[in-house]
């Protein structure tokens, strides 16, 4: 039985993975390393095997020893890096802790792979020869788009904020480590993830539970900031598909093709919400949106061109927003009803 390591997956992306992957994969077994910071959540994890196959470890990424230790009793062969400090505001209030986990947690997992896989640069010990590293990362490394034009593979990176600072930072550890060492890599940069499991903080989830709970339904400036909406569970699958099939050394950028601004999301949600969850009084959640005062920094507008992994692995998002959204305000009403 292969057994791989994935990080982080107590979090949103990771949580709907473990589950998706351990289906697909019956003779795979995943270790899953995860500090349970704000982010994670063991009731994300309800739905994934609770067996041998699934051994959740509460620990850090920047704890080499820790690492090391985890390579050597599980006979790693395989990473799938989804550890990250990724909210965009709290990285404006505290920097340090995204350099430390997102560019240091990256270098101690990569290098130990490196050390534990191969012999020197180039050269791979027996029985290592077909171990890889996927690192997940995000669309926010390429800064902020105008009002055309799409983020491709060979778009420079331009990050905006800390947190996208760190992403670049560890894309770019990554990149070193195929390009020096020879390190079998790949990297996903996908767009704006929504569905189950994301973390209140969040657009979408704080929009549903404001909106349930009668409070103001808080919007950014002007609202009118764009994201590319991938569906959680195709993100997940084109993950999969990299990470077994992708060409060594690439990056490929995992995008929806469902470019929204923030009004629109707003008012969607809103309005299913009207005909799912009626208010008593008979009144739209919509009379709840409210405008504040905008995020520093607040990159204008993402979009992904997807074409390299449709064309070379031929993926395709299964969900488009007008569908996955229904699937996810579906999710988050049983969640919130049950903790009313």
């Amino acid at each position: 039985m292969k057994t791989i390591l994935v990080t982080g997956c107590a979090g949103f992306i990771g949580s709907n993975f473990v589950p998706y992957f351990l289906n697909k994969y019956p003779d795979t077994r995943l270790v899953n390393l995860d500090l349970l910071t704000y982010a994670g959540d063991m009731s994300n994890l309800s739905d994934a095997p609770q067996n041998d196959r699934h051994v959740f470890v509460k620990g850090d990424i920047c704890d080499r020893s820790l690492v090391e230790s985890l390579f050597k009793e599980y006979d790693i062969h395989g990473v799938i890096h989804f550890a990250a400090e990724s909210h965009v505001d709290n990285s404006i209030k505290n920097p340090g802790v995204f350099v430390q986990t997102n560019v240091n947690g990256t270098f101690t997992l990569i290098d130990v792979a490196y050390k534990t896989w191969m012999e020197k640069p180039f050269v791979t010990k027996k029985g290592y020869e077909e171990c890889r590293f996927h690192h997940i990362s995000t669309d926010e490394v390429y800064g902020t788009l105008g009002e055309s034009g799409l983020f491709t593979e060979e778009t420079s990176y331009a990050p905006n904020s800390p947190y996208s600072a760190s992403k670049a930072g560890s894309d770019m550890i990554v990149r070193s480590y195929h390009h020096t060492y020879g390190m079998k890599t790949v990297t996903t940069n996908c767009s704006n993830n929504y569905g189950p499991k994301q973390h209140d903080e969040k657009l979408i989830p704080t929009v549903i539970r404001k909106a349930l709970k009668g409070e103001n339904i808080p919007v950014y400036g002007d609202g009118k900031n764009i994201r590319d909406w991938l569906y959680v569970l195709d993100h997940c699958k084109g993950i999969d598909l990299v990470y077994h099939t992708g060409r060594v050394g690439e990056v490929y950028n995992i995008g929806g093709r469902n470019e929204r601004n923030n009004n629109q999301i707003v008012d969607r949600i809103c309005t299913l919400l009207d005909s799912m969850q009626p208010k008593n009084d008979g009144k739209s959640y919509k009379e709840q949106i409210t405008y504040v005062e905008d995020r520093a920094g607040h990159d204008r507008r993402y979009a992904i061109d997807a074409t390299k992994i449709e064309t070379e692995l031929g993926w395709s998002a299964d969900e488009n927003f007008d569908t996955g959204i229904v699937k996810t305000i579906a999710w988050y009403l049983n969640k919130y009803m049950q903790d009313a």
